[in-house]
This record gives structure tokens, sequence and C-alpha cells, in this order.
């Protein structure tokens, strides 16, 4: 019995740390409409606490920001996803190398063209870590969709 709840009491432990990341970090997305075809997909990051979310390009080390986005016929991608906000860049022992990351929020951008005058939605998933000075916690999925079109 001891056993079982010993192990139980570290599951419930483990489950509220991999929780602890999405609560660092609120996602929102929105699509504003910027030509006949063409909308802009934000996807913001505002970041809680003392900790901070890494650039796409974060360095060597931590996990980098990442986008996955889930293919749709009616939609198609013009570049890369652009980030901006206050980027800062410093070194950190535990990487031993210098990492790009952001404080308290920043935005990331798709355009997206759509085919014909279709309403759809973008979706997809955002992978991000969330690190202070003292800890990183356990990376985290958030999966999304945005309206856009019609």
């Amino acid at each position: 019995m001891k056993k079982l709840l010993t192990t139980l009491s570290l599951m419930v432990a483990v489950l509220a740390v991999f929780a602890q990341s999405e609560k660092q970090v609120k996602w929102s997305f929105t699509a504003k409409k910027i030509a006949a075809d063409t909308y802009e997909v934000q996807m913001l990051a505002e970041v809680g606490g003392n900790y901070h979310i890494y650039a796409q390009e974060a360095g060597d080390g931590p996990l980098p920001t990442s986008f996955e986005f889930t293919k749709n016929p009616l939609i198609s991608l013009n570049g890369k996803v652009k980030e901006s906000g206050k980027q800062i860049k410093k070194y950190e022992e535990v990487f031993k190398s210098e990492v790009r990351y952001y404080e308290q929020k920043v935005a990331f951008t798709q355009v997206v063209k759509i085919k014909g005058k279709a309403k759809t939605n973008l979706a997809g998933k955002v992978e991000f870590i969330v690190c202070n000075d003292r800890e990183c916690l356990p990376p985290s999925t958030v999966n999304f969709k945005v309206p856009i079109g019609g």
C-alpha cells in the first residue's frame, strides 16, 4: 500500500510539473486580412513570471520555439514564421553558448495565401520551452486553429 501511495504521489507531481510550462505562457492566435487572398496569422506568446521563451533560432543548447502547420489544400504558406519582440542574446553557462530568447512577450507571424473565397482554418501546433535563471520547465506543445477566409 505504501508503494502504491508513493507511486501515485510521484505521478501527480510529474503531471503538475508538465502542466507548469503551459501555465507560464499564454498563447493567443489571430488572423488579419492584408490583401484580397492573403492573411497574416499572428501567434502571440505572453510569458509569465521571471521565465523566458527561446527564439526559433535559439542557439546551441535550448529547445527552440517551433511551429508545425497541418496541411490544408486551401492554404499555402508564404515564407517562414517571423518573430518580433525584444530579443535578448546572452551567454548561458548551462548551455555553454550564447542563446536568444524573449521575456514577457513575443509575436510570431506567418503570412498565408488562401485559394478562392473559401472559409477554412490554419491549424497546427507550437512546441516551446520556458526557463528562468534557475530552471527549465519540461517542453510543452499547444495545438491551435485560426479561422481565415470567407
